[in-house]
């Protein structure tokens, strides 16, 4: 009987919180555009970005979060603030009056729940922009912003996977990263 009831409660327990993580973007990669233009392909670089740090994020413990590979590294956590930052700067680019949400008062939860939509609100502004050129601004083109803030935030994804392992934790082996999508 005991039994029973503690096998109900996790698969509830489990079946609620996997319910409402597919409420954050980026459970799954969307679907691509039928269109290939500079904004959606930059549009769909963000998505798998975001899928990526979705994964990459999910189900962190507070251990995690503590863990470096040294002591001059940064730990998961810092790294994480460094995404939200680069997830800030990337909106800033496209937004010309964006202010970011003040992260010191942001839980690790809040703070990777604001990252992804700001993500996915880069994405969709992206994926309705034929020029990007308009994106430029007098200190720099746009290019900067693929070759800086996404391509550094893809980079830091793949720290926290690996810091995430370190600290015995490992990304979900059903994570399909070439499909955007859980493997069956």
């Amino acid at each position: 009987m005991k039994t029973n009831i503690l096998i109900s409660f996790i698969f509830v327990t489990t079946f609620i919180m996997a319910q409402h993580d597919k409420k954050l973007p980026y459970y799954e990669i969307p679907e691509a555009p039928q269109n290939y233009t500079a904004g959606t392909s930059v549009a769909r670089m963000i998505d798998g970005l975001g899928f990526r740090y979705y994964w990459a994020t999910d189900g962190l413990r507070s251990e995690d979060l503590a863990c470096k590979a040294s002591d001059s590294g940064r730990t998961s956590g810092e790294t994480i603030e460094h995404l939200y930052g680069l997830s800030n700067f990337i909106l800033s680019t496209i937004i010309k009056d964006f202010t970011p949400v003040e992260s010191t008062e942001m839980m690790f939860d809040e703070k990777r729940k604001q990252t992804l939509l700001n993500f996915k609100t880069a994405s969709d502004i992206l994926k309705v922009t034929d020029d990007i050129s308009k994106f430029d601004n007098n200190k720099f083109p746009f290019w900067n912003v693929i070759n800086g803030p996404i391509a550094d935030a893809l980079w830091h994804c793949g720290q926290v996977v690996l810091l995430r392992r370190a600290s015995g934790n490992p990304f979900n082996s059903k994570v399909s990263v070439f499909a955007g999508k859980l493997r069956e």
